[in-house]
């Protein structure tokens, strides 16, 4: 790693963030494609959010990464958003673009990136889960043409999870269908004309467990996606296998965070790193 005095900074911030593997993959990205910078995990507390963002201009930093709990509390203090952190109402990349501080999402369209023969547009999609990682994907599925896209969560989330998607369809003009996840014949229903189904709960990390049934009955075309790394192959990844259907692992994803970060315009080298998450 080359530092001089035009070396430039670029950041993690979040609360905790001290275990991060995010200085480590991405001074790997920067070194792998010859960018003059460097990556540092900053644990703050909220009251230095605002200082935290200024200093982005300050020292001409190329900008920040933000995890938890600061996605939705650095919005007041940025210059722009872009459309889909505008949808979502959180940002996880802040960019210092020649002063201007403009928050991103990354999160749905590194997802949709990492689908190489696949693209969303004009297809149906049936995502299990209404979280952060779900919000994400769902409103990058709609800023890129999805025709269809059918919502399942437990049905104590229901009421939870309806203002967003009715928030989805007052930016956007597009309904989102929302369904129990107990409504086994409604399921089986919206996958069997899917084009793409993905799980966005954490039902699978602890290697044992699936969050739909093996009675469910899967058609060849369907690509099927898991937003958990580890284990890397869940339970439903597994189940989804046995059964001859393509498969994607987030692992395999490749994040564009940092491509936002430092818009260096290298993206054929930075495809050849696999960034992860903070």
């Amino acid at each position: 790693m080359k530092l001089d005095g035009y070396t430039r900074l670029a950041a993690v911030v979040a609360n905790p963030i001290k275990h991060s593997i995010s200085p480590f993959i991405h001074n790997r990205a920067f070194e792998a494609t010859a960018t003059n910078g460097v990556y540092v995990a900053w644990e703050i507390e909220a009251g230095d959010l605002a200082e935290t963002v200024a200093n982005i201009r300050r020292y001409q930093m190329f900008g920040i990464n933000l995890s938890m709990p600061y996605k939705e509390q650095v919005i007041p203090y940025l210059d722009e958003l872009s459309d889909e952190a505008r949808l979502i109402g959180a940002v996880n990349t802040v960019v210092n673009q020649d002063g201007t501080l403009i928050g991103y999402n990354t999160d749905g369209k590194g997802f949709f990136k990492s689908l190489p023969s696949f693209t969303i547009s004009d297809k149906k999609m049936t995502i299990l889960g209404a979280g952060g990682a779900a919000k994400s994907i769902l409103a990058q599925a709609i800023l890129d043409g999805a025709s269809q896209i059918s919502v399942f969560v437990r049905s104590v989330s229901m009421e939870k999870t309806r203002p967003y998607l009715d928030k989805l369809q007052e930016q956007t003009g597009f309904k989102v269908d929302l369904y129990a996840l107990e409504d086994l014949s409604e399921l089986q229903a919206r996958i069997a004309e899917s084009d793409l189904l993905v799980n966005a709960t954490s039902v699978g990390m602890d290697g044992k467990s699936s969050p739909v049934p093996e009675s469910i009955v899967l058609p060849e075309t369907l690509l099927v996606a898991d937003i958990i790394y580890q284990p890397f192959e869940t339970p439903f990844l597994k189940w989804a296998r046995s059964r001859a259907i393509q498969l994607l692992m987030v692992w395999e994803c490749c994040s564009i965070k940092l491509l936002k970060l430092f818009n260096c315009g290298q993206v054929k080298k930075c495809r050849q790193t696999r960034f992860g998450s903070p």
